[in-house]
């Protein structure tokens, strides 16, 4: 959740409506409706974040500090399961809205007192989540904002991931090795929740701070994105863009971001490579405790192009040789489209989703033939190794018939023998 800002913004900041039930100012550099004078025509605008905000607040629930407090335990330290630059999350749980039924275990974000900034972002997520849904964007229980004794207070509830983030399990050794199968269909789900929010809903939403900690997994490993507090409305009324002070997480904003001020869902699209390398080689996209030449990401899988036979030198050692090479070339190849320098010529994360779609079609399919080979060659084997047996009993079921044939003759002539030797003995 650590984010950093590369440049002050020099734009003058415009007041902007915080979420209404908190009935307060703050000054924001959304894009969206007040991009658009005053003289357009409203009635074919799209209505911005706020507006669509005032329509589906009513779903948030609206929390005392007092019960998230005793949901935490008084913030007690065991129930901290993450931090950043935000604040802290604790684990809690909460009663259900109706008071009925058993208590929900939930994760509760709680901002640092440490300034506008933070507030700004904290406004940012509950609009955001307060608006968005889908099955692959972590779920908005309510909010707090509460000023007294202790100062001003303010926090979020979501849906609690026990799975922690797609950051815990690629990179911290303390877990098992994500198998590749499953970082394919997390990394889908990814996509799908980020193409929602470029074209699912009535305005444009560029989330702005794609990364590995910010993809949670709940108790099935499926992802939801999290953290909305540096999401903005994307251009609207023909614009190309949104011009805003350029904030994310170091080695995953688009350079062409960085260098301009110029934000795009294509700038989501850049992030998202940044990512999908880091699924194929299990290397965050900066280390500075390597060598030189392989602390950035980006710069050290140049050398290994996905169509060379030293490609498989980058793969995550960690899964060792449990994955489809031809697979991890297509996937390869895909962060090339999305980390192309020129920002429109990167594909749409829609078009992104389809090109995964296929992937993993293709490799299931393939380990379906492969499933299907394995199988057939042990039949064959198990035949093969049966013959000798079968020859040497159809062998021993040929002695054996023979030798009673021979017992079958010899008892027929000493019978023979018998029935002559009485015969004479008739004969006067």
């Amino acid at each position: 959740m650590m984010c950093f800002q590369y440049f002050k913004d020099k734009t003058r900041s415009r007041q902007q409506r915080s979420a209404p039930e908190l009935k307060e100012q703050s000054k924001s550099d959304y894009s969206g409706t007040q991009r658009i004078s005053k003289s357009s025509c409203l009635e074919t605008t799209p209505r911005g974040i706020p507006e669509l905000y005032e329509e589906k607040a009513h779903n948030l629930r609206v929390f005392s500090f007092s019960e998230l407090r005793h949901a935490t335990h008084d913030f007690n330290r065991l129930l901290k399961i993450g931090e950043g630059g935000f604040g802290s999350v604790y684990k809690g749980s909460i009663k259900p809205a109706d008071g009925n039924g058993d208590p929900i275990v939930v994760a509760i974000k709680k901002l640092d007192n440490d300034g506008l900034q933070g507030h700004k972002q904290w406004v940012a997520e509950v609009q955001f989540l307060g608006v968005v849904e889908h099955p692959n964007l972590v779920k908005l229980f309510g909010y707090c904002a509460a000023d007294g004794e202790r100062g001003i207070q303010r926090l979020l509830v979501y849906e609690f991931m026990p799975n922690k983030s797609l950051d815990d399990h690629l990179f911290n050794r303390a877990y098992p090795a994500l198998p590749w199968k499953t970082r394919l269909q997390i990394i889908l789900g990814a996509a799908q929740g980020l193409a929602y929010l470029h074209d699912g809903l009535e305005i444009q939403v560029i989330y702005r701070d794609f990364k590995c900690s910010n993809v949670l997994l709940d108790e099935n490993f499926k992802p939801k994105l999290s953290d909305f507090g540096l999401a903005r409305e994307g251009p609207v009324a023909g614009r190309t863009h949104v011009s805003t002070a350029v904030m994310g997480t170091y080695g995953y904003a688009a350079p062409d971001y960085i260098e301009t001020g110029h934000l795009t869902t294509k700038s989501d699209v850049w992030s998202f490579g940044v990512v999908l390398y880091e699924i194929i080689t299990g290397r965050r996209s900066l280390e500075r405790n390597r060598p030189r030449v392989e602390q950035k990401l980006l710069e050290w899988v140049k050398q290994f192009p996905s169509d060379s036979k030293k490609f498989r030198l980058i793969i995550d050692t960690r899964l060792e040789n449990q994955y489809s090479i031809a697979t991890a070339r297509k996937i390869a190849k895909l962060a090339d489209a999305c980390l192309l320098k020129s920002a429109k010529d990167r594909p749409k994360m829609s078009q992104v989703v389809e090109s995964l779609n296929q992937i993993i079609q293709d490799s299931d399919e393939e380990a379906n033939i492969s499933q299907e080979s394995f199988e057939s060659s042990e039949i064959d084997s198990s035949e093969s190794s049966k013959k000798p047996n079968q020859l040497e009993a159809t062998e021993s079921w040929k002695r054996r018939m023979t030798h009673l044939a021979k017992l079958g003759e010899h008892v027929e002539g000493a019978s023979r023998r018998r029935f002559m030797i009485m015969q004479r003995a008739k004969v006067p």
